[in-house]
């Protein structure tokens, strides 16, 4: 595309050290020149940090003082930081869409960082293909939807009813949806709360109640999500309960679902001898079934930290800690040996749980990965063999009852809800967060949050956190009543489009619709702008916002070094 040079915006661009991690391998100076001399640039600088305040100041300034049309920073990954200098654009007077990002750190320094002239002269290729894009970016505006006030909790468990209770409490109506048929979770199962001893019941039927006689909670029991259609502000949910379904339509969804405990079965001679149980079925006897049980070996990591589960449970530690202590206050003479591979107490909170049990003579013995402990079954009492690589021998420790220390694991219905969500699973088959430090509670989907152990293996006092926080994520955009959708949606030149469907048929979004007349339509709100649209259609009738042909072949041109006039 040819712009005369008089009519060419003026525009800025900004260098980042990031500290060592840019600055380290690019020569950044040189780099600050370099952009001085592309077409269109009328300023250039460096910073130590672009990202903070002092940086984002000096943009400010920057933009005023230089009457500049268009920024471009170069620095890390625009998936992290680009909302951040939009609004620094927002605030100078710019429109947020005239701005542009050069990743010259993941891009270029991290992945050159042993060839620093290689990498400088990269970061020049960068800069230069961002400004050559950036002199074609146009304002944009963005679409704005309207929310209704009204959130969607998945799952009745101690993160579902905390959720419900604050968002009902800030007047939003809730509905709330739990497969079992009553309301509570895991926590109805256990005995005793570690640090506090607090009986699981005590904290969990107040709220219990609490949710059940709330006005603005509507409670469905035994029941399940089916489809999901429609997009942040507007979801449209099926709830299926007793063979009968029920459409609802919410702004905002939460999905606090939970985990299961794993079933060591095959494990340890776990169900073959009704003595080897594991740590929630001990929470679950009483003194009095505990009552010959003087000699009692915990073994730690059972079914985790191995090639199927990589993960650590990260509660399983306290737990044993925790249950070994009650067992000791019940009868001090009792023998209890722990078995771990690494002890994990984490937390302040925590710690102090394994210096008690010390204290207590609760024997900490430490097995290898290679060499984990063995259970002999079929005589009067259990023995426990295990090599102690303190001592270099293997012990015998003949025991009355074995607890097996199993982990947290994902529901087996995760996948399912995660695909009518469409929302991600991590590796281990946890909900996965849209970014672990900037968007820890939220899902890339936008409207849809994560909160307790459907996240991650987690204690309560955690999960009640996450809930506390996903309710204020949900209550934003309802408090707002509307939201502002990015503008880097697909548009469809009507006068092209065929009506073939190809572009429906990829979205994976499922933004695009046919009207009644055949053609594609797209839903701004559920749109991405990832391009699949674009790039596929037979007709070239669709155009991509903020990432047009003309600015795309600006920059490989720019790549290519050749320079328009």
């Amino acid at each position: 595309m040819t712009v005369e040079e008089s009519y060419l915006p003026r525009v800025g661009v900004f260098v980042c050290h990031c500290g060592v991690n840019i600055g380290g391998v690019v020569d950044v100076p040189a780099v600050v020149r370099y952009a001085e001399g592309l077409l269109g640039v009328v300023y250039s600088e460096s910073n130590l940090y672009s990202c903070s305040s002092d940086g984002l100041s000096k943009m400010k300034v920057a933009i005023e003082k230089h009457g500049l049309e268009r920024v471009v920073v170069a620095s890390c990954t625009p998936r992290t930081h680009e909302p951040l200098f939009q609004a620094a654009c927002e605030d100078a007077g710019l429109n947020k869409y005239l701005f542009e990002m050069a990743n010259i750190r993941d891009q270029c320094s991290w992945v050159h960082m042993h060839e620093p002239e290689e990498a400088t002269r990269k970061a020049k290729d960068l800069v230069r293909m961002a400004v050559a894009k950036a002199v074609l970016l146009k304002p944009q505006k963005e679409p704005e939807i309207s929310v209704e006030p009204k959130a969607l909790v998945i799952g009745g468990g101690i993160s579902g009813l905390t959720s419900s209770l604050s968002l009902a409490q800030q007047g939003f109506r809730v509905h709330l949806v739990e497969k079992a048929p009553q309301l509570g979770g895991m926590l109805r199962d256990l005995g005793k709360l570690f640090p506090t001893n607090m009986e699981s019941w005590e904290l969990l039927a107040p709220r219990i109640e609490a949710v059940e006689s709330h006005p603005n909670i509507v409670v469905h029991i035994s029941a399940e999500v089916g489809a999901v259609s429609g997009y942040i502000g507007n979801f449209d949910i099926e709830v299926l309960s007793n063979g009968s379904v029920e459409n609802i339509n919410i702004g905002t969804i939460i999905v606090a679902t939970g985990a299961d405990n794993l079933e060591p079965t095959g494990l340890y001679g776990y169900g073959e001898d009704p003595r080897i149980v594991t740590q929630m079925q001990l929470e679950g006897l009483s003194e009095d079934e505990l009552v010959d049980a003087n000699r009692i070996v915990m073994i730690q990591c059972v079914g985790s930290r191995n090639e199927e589960r990589p993960y650590c449970s990260r509660i399983c530690c306290s737990v044993a800690m925790n249950n070994a202590l009650l067992l000791k206050e019940n009868d001090e003479s009792r023998e209890i040996y722990i078995l771990y591979r690494d002890l994990q107490t984490y937390g302040t909170q925590y710690t102090p749980l394994e210096q008690r049990a010390k204290e207590k003579r609760v024997k900490l013995i430490k097995y290898l990965d290679e060499r984990p402990p063995e259970v002999i079954t079929g005589c009067d009492s259990l023995v426990v063999k295990v090599y102690n690589p303190l001592l270099n021998e293997v012990l015998d420790l003949e025991t009355d009852l074995v607890v097996l220390s199993t982990p947290l694991i994902p529901n087996a219905d995760a996948k399912e809800l995660s695909q009518k969500l469409r929302v991600p699973l991590n590796s281990d088959g946890f909900f996965m967060e849209a970014h672990v430090k900037l968007r820890p509670i939220d899902f890339a989907t936008d409207g849809i949050y994560v909160c307790g152990s459907a996240h991650s293996p987690k204690e309560i006092g955690e999960s009640i956190s996450q809930a506390y926080g996903v309710a204020s994520r949900a209550a934003i955009p309802m408090a707002k009543g509307t939201l502002r959708a990015a503008a880097i949606t697909s548009q469809i030149d009507e006068g092209r489009c065929s009506g073939c469907g190809t572009c429906i048929e990829l979205c994976p979004y499922k933004a695009i619709q046919k009207d009644e007349m055949g053609i594609a339509r797209v839903t701004s709100a559920v749109c991405k702008g990832c391009g699949v649209c674009g790039a596929s259609c037979p007709e070239r009738a669709i155009t991509m916002s903020h990432f047009t042909n003309e600015q795309i072949e600006a920059q490989a041109h720019a790549a290519l070094g050749r320079v328009e006039d």
